[in-house]
């Protein structure tokens, strides 16, 4: 065998981990039997590379996998670059993309099928819709899937790019990871096991709140992909503290689960706070910086015991466990999952965070629905979403 082919098929060897003669053997049929998640059989299974994106107003992540749904490697986060507009964003996740190959040791003639994540509104087809993430004078109205594809196919003419919401994203890569369907050995190593789904809701607590559900396999888009807006569910009156605290408005709305749980809300709530006679002598008062600014110092201050930020904790988690119960009488789900920035407290907060919330859901239920086991805390971390992109690209791969 010349020199060069020898290279080619070691590499082919140690990405995918089948060798030549094991593919002749082993028909792709037989590979995907005994996953819920279906890749078209004509993708060949050792030269195929998908690749999910997941978008953020200003930081970007891509995660690529082989054709037995192995996670090969995430990206560090890099710079969306949103403000210069659609094309330079574009090519930047393009290069991103190809960069990502290169360290695998593939190439973009292996690239088989994408998947983009972005915060919504936007449409089933990824169009954005006066996203609040991107500037609207730059972005509304924009086919983000479609350009993007445009722009792979001037290296990969047969590639195609695929679009999910980003809270729809979270579910599914949670799903697809706790489940098996898709595997990622960071996530092995941490000692997580397979395990029989047939429904699951997340909620991602970050700079506002949003989520996704998957239910038989399948993650739930909605006639126009608006499915998962869980931030915006109502909540009573007595699920905040303070009247302060019901006035935020998010979207169009007081009293929602976003107003109460979110760095958004953190901030309101905060600020409310520091004017009280209660908290006049805390370190926040005479510390710099905005009211946001001193809301990111909250989880740190939790960790070692602070009062308030404890209590502000405490106080979103409650309303958080109202808003799982509404969601809960829809869905009945078989696992509710928190995810976002509360899985980074430190152990003894965070598992504070989770009884409160439970405690708040199970005092409020009917008889039927307290029989909650426990809530659970993202295995994914902050790749959920790009996860979940990458298992949508297995989901919608295209025959070729």
């Amino acid at each position: 065998m010349p020199e060069r082919a020898r290279r080619q098929n070691h590499v082919a060897r140690r990405i995918f981990g089948l060798a030549r003669e094991e593919v002749a053997r082993n028909s792709f049929n037989a590979t995907i039997q005994s996953c819920p998640i279906v890749v078209s059989k004509s993708v060949e299974v050792t030269l195929s590379c998908f690749v999910g994106v997941d978008v953020g107003g200003t930081t970007s992540t891509i995660a690529i996998g082989n054709s037995q749904r192995e996670v090969l490697d995430v990206s560090e986060q890099f710079t969306t670059r949103t403000a210069e507009g659609p094309e330079v964003t574009i090519a930047s996740i393009a290069e991103e993309i190809l960069a990502g190959l290169e360290r695998i040791g593939a190439t973009i003639d292996q690239l088989a099928d994408v998947s983009l994540a972005t915060p919504g509104p936007a449409t089933l087809d990824g169009i954005l819709l006066n996203t609040p993430n991107f500037t609207p004078q730059l972005w509304n109205k924009v086919p983000f899937r479609a350009r993007l594809e445009a722009e792979l196919r001037r290296q990969a003419p047969t590639v195609h790019v695929h679009y999910i919401g980003d809270g729809q994203a979270a579910a599914l890569g949670e799903y697809s990871i706790r489940t098996g369907t898709v595997t990622w050995n960071r996530v092995a190593s941490n000692g997580s096991r397979p395990c029989n789904l047939s429904s699951l809701l997340m909620v991602i607590v970050g700079t506002g709140l949003g989520g996704g559900e998957v239910r038989n396999g399948q993650v739930t888009r909605g006639k126009e992909g608006r499915a998962g807006h869980a931030g915006h569910i109502l909540l009573p009156p007595y699920a905040f503290r303070y009247e302060h605290d019901r006035q935020l408005v998010v979207g169009n709305a007081k009293c929602t689960v976003e107003s109460a749980v979110s760095l958004t809300a953190l901030t309101h709530q905060l600020d409310y706070r520091l004017t009280l006679d209660q908290w006049s002598d805390h370190p926040l008062n005479s510390a710099p910086g905005s009211t946001r600014d001193k809301a990111k110092q909250l989880r740190g201050l939790a960790s070692q015991g602070d009062p308030l930020a404890l209590e502000l904790f405490s106080d979103q988690a409650r309303a958080l466990g109202i808003g799982l119960l509404s969601a809960n009488y829809l869905g009945d789900y078989d696992i509710l999952v928190i995810g976002g920035g509360v899985c980074d407290l430190s152990p003894e907060v965070r598992e504070q965070y989770r009884t409160t919330a439970e405690a708040a859901y199970r005092e409020f239920a009917l008889d039927g629905f307290r029989n909650l086991d426990r809530f659970e805390f993202s295995v994914c971390g902050d790749e959920a979403p790009v996860i979940g992109s990458l298992a949508n690209a297995y989901l919608n791969a295209t025959p070729r």
